[in-house]
């Protein structure tokens, strides 16, 4: 007689073992027809699965995140069922959810066409329609692997085949398709109403380019259609965002295949970058760091030491000289630390803050490689900050407060934080990190911020607390970092003499606000859609004139301005205003100022802004008043 404790508290008692639905139904019908899985003690089980005992449970809908997920993992499971109806000979490989959808990899002799893509989602609504149960079945392991490769499902074969000897797999059934899978799944497909197919990318198996090539088949599903429509419509605005195309309109930077995952920053590009590092450079200044700067290859030894070579070196870039291996730095931790051994450190230095603007090097596969957000060569607004553990408190609230501050500054009011905790694979025992989560939960508890943990996702040496910014049209990227390291600094010396007299490891702080500076000018293009703000467009101010006649005024308009400290250019060709004026716009300046004879002979100028707004005539002056008030405002509408 199972008790079963749902979430609101209450109980219900069974005088025998009872399924997930039953328990659904037995409360109410809409329930029941909502019902996609339940959460048993934690655990997320079918709906089909028997309570036998006691039990907590939760009765998953498409208004929880788990439900979601459920359908998003059952679509991708329908899209496999319809490509081995429509296609026999394709095999089917692996397919989970990803965010915002799913994909699934096949095998097959020619490419998909979007054509196949349109009769594949086709089939897919046919067999949702048909609301066919998908059941669960568990099979010994030698049977399942037997069986999917008399069905010439040979990839399936081979990942059944790595379980270990003599355990039982689980299988899902819906109609003549059955896949590997250990669920859970919605109770049929009839459940599965909202989905589109996206597109179609290549992918290796098992994610290595020494294996198969394999066709990746991405698709998204929602619970309602309405927000898969607001998706798509996302999709669009972030295509007309994109800052590859933007960053090639507005001649900021371009890539090319003899320098892959480089960025060659162009006159413009290479401004904004400067008006975002010494942005970054004063916040270093007003927030106590003192800025440094390490080598680029460091011997493989120290890399060794500092536990990177054992679990980063694949990421790694290496190099040679007179039999010595070097490595390219992955990141700037071990060289801080260098710094900070030089000459005895007491307790009264600490905390010593360090920044750098450090160049860094990671062997990202090709396939992963996209414009300047994921590169090869990045640079990072990395600093380090070594610290006791009495001050890591402090410190970290002062860095939460810090890093809102700043994304204020470029645009960004909301964000979300995320604690991401010990990994499988880490350095340090489990006692060090128990202190250093819980260092920083009580840091976030201090500066009053709410969070979501994230198990298993934390650096190797320390956990961390993640920023994630949203930007103008919702999507979220993750750029601010700041981790608590007790391993690193005692792996590589580091030591201070306490007010005991006796010598001290310090805690290491890693912390980044924007993170690669690269990406993050990325996000901004996007962000802003190209229009950025005034204080960081490359080019604030343009001077047009209306015909020769105005050419000495508007560069001496253009000088004034220039003088003023504002970037300007003059624009003094013999083309009609009109075709200047748009061609300025697509260009997304912020400011046009336009002089003809009435302004010249006024001594005035006429202003326009980015938006089309017509500011009318004012004295050069009182213009520069404002847009000096502008940029130290760094104000701006994405």
């Amino acid at each position: 007689m199972p008790v079963i404790t749902l979430p609101d508290g209450s109980k219900r008692e069974y005088a025998q073992p009872v399924t997930v639905a039953e328990v659904a139904q037995s409360i109410g019908t809409g329930l029941a027809r909502a019902a996609l899985a339940g959460k048993v003690d934690g655990q997320l089980v079918d709906t089909s699965f028997r309570i036998e005992t006691d039990a907590q449970l939760a009765i998953i809908t498409d208004k929880d995140a788990e439900g979601l997920a459920i359908i998003r993992h059952s679509t991708a499971h329908l899209l496999a069922y319809a490509v081995k109806e429509l296609f026999p000979e394709a095999q089917v490989t692996i397919g989970p959810v990803v965010e915002n959808g799913f994909y699934y990899d096949f095998a097959y002799k020619r490419p998909f066409t979007p054509e196949d893509l349109v009769t594949i989602e086709k089939r897919m609504g046919e067999l949702a329609r048909r609301e066919i149960p998908i059941v669960r079945e568990v099979w010994k392991r030698d049977d399942a692997t037997a069986f999917f490769k008399s069905i010439g499902e040979h990839y399936k074969a081979e990942l059944i085949a790595a379980i270990p000897e003599g355990q039982e797999v689980s299988l899902y059934r819906e109609g003549d398709f059955v896949d590997l899978c250990r669920g859970p799944h919605a109770p049929s497909t009839g459940k599965l109403k909202v989905f589109k197919l996206m597109k179609v990318a290549g992918a290796y198996w098992r994610g290595d380019q020494n294996n198969e090539q394999l066709q990746r088949i991405y698709g998204t599903a929602w619970a309602k259609k309405e927000e898969q429509d607001a998706y798509i419509t996302m999709l669009e605005e972030a295509e007309k965002r994109d800052h590859r195309r933007l960053g090639k309109h507005l001649e900021l930077f371009h890539l090319q295949d003899e320098a892959p995952g480089m960025v060659f920053w162009h006159p413009k590009g290479w401004t904004l970058w400067q008006q975002v590092e010494q942005y970054m450079r004063r916040v270093y200044q007003q927030n106590g760091y003192q800025e440094v700067k390490c080598p680029q290859i460091l011997d493989r030894t120290l890399w060794e030491k500092s536990g990177h070579w054992a679990n980063f070196k694949d990421n790694m870039f290496t190099t040679e000289s007179e039999k010595r291996e070097f490595a390219i730095k992955p990141m700037n931790c071990p060289g801080h630390i260098q710094v900070f051994n030089q000459g005895l450190r007491s307790y009264r230095d600490l905390p010593l803050r360090y920044g750098e603007f450090g160049s860094c090097h990671r062997n990202e596969p090709s396939g992963a490689l996209h414009g300047i957000m994921r590169v090869r060569g990045f640079t990072q607004d990395d600093g380090h900050i070594f610290c006791t553990e009495d001050q890591i408190q402090s410190e970290v609230t002062a860095f939460n407060d810090l890093v809102r501050d700043v994304y204020a500054d470029f645009g960004f009011k909301d964000i979300t934080i995320k604690l991401a905790l010990r990994p499988e694979k880490r350095v340090g025992s489990d006692e060090v990190w128990d202190k250093a989560e819980l260092a920083l939960r009580e840091a976030l508890k201090a500066s009053g911020l709410e969070w979501e943990e994230l198990p298993g996702e934390g650096a190797f040496y320390g956990p961390k607390i993640e920023f994630h910014i949203k930007d103008a049209i919702g999507r979220s990227w993750q750029c601010g970092t700041v981790q608590v390291d007790f391993s690193m600094p005692q792996r590589l010396g580091a030591e201070y003499v306490g007010d005991d007299n006796a010598r001290h490891t310090p805690v290491m702080l890693h912390r980044a606000i924007l993170g690669s500076l690269e990406r993050f000018i990325g996000i901004l293009i996007e962000n802003w859609s190209g229009a950025l703000p005034l204080w960081l467009s490359p080019v604030q101010v343009v001077v047009l004139n209306i015909s020769e006649n105005q050419s000495k005024y508007a560069e001496h308009v253009a000088k004034t301005l220039r003088d003023a400290g504002l970037r300007t250019e003059a624009d003094l060709r013999n083309e009609k205003i009109t075709y200047k004026i748009r061609e300025h716009s697509l260009n997304k300046l912020p400011y046009q100022i336009v002089v003809g004879d009435k302004e010249m002979a006024a001594n005035l100028v006429a202003v326009r802004t980015r938006g089309g707004q017509d500011l009318g005539q004012m004295p050069l002056e009182t213009l520069i008043e404002r847009l000096l008030a502008e940029v130290a405002a760094r104000s701006g509408t994405a």
